[in-house]
C-alpha cells in the first residue's frame, strides 16, 4: 500500500519542480522581459543669442504669412554660396544683397544688447539636411529688431524668414526655431517656426498671462 502512493507523490513533486523551473504559477503573472529599451533624449532649448534670451519680452512682428505660398526665389545679386556652405558667406554681403535688409548693411557688430548694431551672425541646422542655415539679427535705433534666415539652394541664398519685432529672444529645439517675446497685451509669447521643405513656417503661437495676485485676498482675511 505504502509503495503505491509513492509513485503519485513522486509526480507531483515533479510536476512542481517544473512549475518553479518555468515560472508558471507565478502570484503576479511578471517575468523577466529582458532590459528595457533606452529613451531618447528630447533636445532642450539652445539660444542663438544667449545675451538676448533674458528680458526680451516685445511682441515680434508678423512672420510668413498663413496660406500657400510660391517657394521662395534665391537673392537677386546674391553672393554664390561654394561647396562649404553658407559658413564661407560674407553675412554682411547677403544682407545687402536682400531688399528687406539692404539698409543693414552696413552697420556695426555688436555683441550685447543697449544699443543699436547687427548682433553676431549663427549658423544653425534648422531644416534637417546637414547643412546649416545662416541667421541673421539687427537691433534698430527704435527698439524695433529685424531678424531673417537665408538657406542655400543650388548655390544661390534663399530666404526662408523674415520678421520683426522688438528685442526678440530666440532659441533652437532641435531643428525647430523660437521667438520668445512679450506680447502688446502683456502675455510672455512664443512662436515656433519648423522647415515646412520650402521655408520655415509657423506651427505654433502660444501665449502664455501671468498670474496677477495684486487683487488676492490677505491670507487674514483682508482686503
Amino acid at each position: 500500500m505504502i509503495q503505491s502512493l509513492r509513485a503519485p507523490v513522486a509526480l507531483v513533486a515533479l510536476a512542481v519542480c517544473a512549475c518553479a523551473v518555468s515560472g508558471c504559477g507565478a502570484p503576479t503573472g511578471l517575468d523577466d522581459g529582458g532590459a528595457a529599451p533606452p529613451m531618447a533624449a528630447q533636445p532642450s532649448p539652445q539660444p542663438l543669442w544667449p545675451n538676448w534670451t533674458e528680458g526680451a519680452r516685445e511682441r515680434p512682428g508678423a512672420g510668413e504669412s498663413a496660406g500657400k505660398q510660391p517657394p521662395p526665389s534665391p537673392l537677386p545679386g546674391g553672393p554664390e554660396v561654394p561647396s562649404a556652405g553658407l559658413a564661407a558667406v560674407d553675412p554682411y554681403e547677403v544682407l545687402r544683397a536682400d531688399p528687406r535688409t539692404k539698409a543693414l548693411g552696413r552697420r556695426e557688430k555688436i555683441h550685447r544688447p543697449g544699443r543699436p548694431g547687427i548682433r553676431p551672425p549663427v549658423l544653425r541646422d534648422l531644416t534637417g539636411d546637414g547643412s546649416p542655415e545662416l541667421v541673421v539679427s539687427a537691433d534698430l535705433e527704435s527698439g524695433r529688431t529685424v531678424m531673417a534666415v537665408y538657406t542655400a539652394r543650388d548655390g544661390k541664398v534663399v530666404p526662408v524668414l523674415y520678421t520683426v519685432g522688438k528685442r526678440l529672444a530666440v532659441e533652437t529645439v532641435g531643428t525647430d526655431l523660437v521667438v520668445r517675446s512679450g506680447a502688446d497685451d502683456g502675455a510672455e509669447q512664443a512662436v515656433r517656426y519648423r522647415w515646412d521643405g520650402a521655408r520655415l513656417a509657423s506651427v505654433s503661437d502660444i501665449k502664455t498671462y501671468k498670474r496677477d495676485d495684486s487683487a488676492a485676498p490677505a491670507p487674514d482675511g483682508g482686503p
